[in-house]
C-alpha cells in the first residue's frame, strides 16, 4: 500500500493537494531515522502514541519519561519501555492484537517541531534491553514504515504560554516560511477564501 489510502487521496481533490502532499512525501518521507532524527527522539520527554484494536477501533496514549527514554536503535529501529500504569493496558493490549502504531513527537516552545513514525510495533515482556530502561516492566520495539516531519505551525509555545501566531484570526493569514521554498511552492495550492 502506498502511502496515502483513496479517503486521503479524495480529500486531497477536493482541495487541490494532491501534488503538495506527493512533493511533502516524496521530499521528507523516508523509513529509516536520521541522525537528526535520532537526536530529536532521544531528547523528548513525551510522545503521543496511537493504537488501534482488532476491528481498528483506535486509542491514543500520551507517553512520558526522563528525555531518552526512547531510543533510536538502528536506523530501522526505536524502542520505548512500558511503566507501571493505571492496569488497562489499552496500548500493550492492543499491539499484542494489532502491531499498526503511530508515534507523534512534539517540541512545545519557541521552535516548535513535531516527527511522525507510523510503522509496527512488538511487545516484549521479558526483552533483555529492559533492564537499561530505569522502571521499566516491557519493552516495545518499532519498526518504522515511514517517518516524516510535518508542519509545525499550530503548535503552541507553551514555555511562553504564547498561542502559535498562524492560528485563525482576523486579517490577512500569515503563511509558512516552507510554502515559499524551493521544493514546494510550485505546487502549493491556492488557499481557499
Amino acid at each position: 500500500m502506498g502511502f496515502y489510502h483513496d479517503g486521503q487521496r479524495n480529500i486531497q481533490r477536493r482541495f487541490a493537494s494532491t501534488a503538495l502532499a506527493d512533493r511533502l512525501e516524496q521530499k521528507l518521507g523516508r523509513d529509516r531515522f536520521t541522525e537528526a532524527d535520532k537526536s530529536f527522539i532521544e531528547a523528548a520527554s513525551f510522545f503521543f502514541l496511537a493504537t488501534a484494536d482488532a476491528k481498528g477501533r483506535p486509542d491514543c496514549s500520551y507517553k512520558g519519561g526522563a528525555p531518552g527514554f526512547v531510543r533510536v536503535l538502528a536506523g530501522d529501529l526505536l524502542a520505548f519501555p512500558d511503566y507501571d500504569g493505571n492496569g488497562m493496558f489499552r496500548s500493550l493490549g492492543n499491539i499484542a492484537v494489532n502491531p499498526a502504531v503511530g508515534l507523534l513527537f512534539i517540541a512545545m516552545n519557541e521552535a516548535p517541531k513535531r516527527l511522525r513514525v507510523n510503522g509496527r510495533a512488538a511487545l516484549s515482556l521479558d526483552d533483555p534491553m529492559i533492564g537499561s530502561f530505569v522502571g521499566a516492566q516491557g519493552l516495545v520495539r518499532v519498526t518504522p514504515e515511514h517517518i516524516f516531519p510535518n508542519c509545525p505551525r499550530y503548535i503552541h509555545d507553551l514555555e511562553h504560554a504564547a498561542p502559535s501566531p498562524y492560528v485563525p484570526s482576523e486579517g490577512p493569514p500569515l503563511e509558512p516560511a516552507w510554502k515559499s521554498f524551493d521544493d514546494f511552492k510550485d505546487v502549493v495550492p491556492p488557499r481557499k477564501a
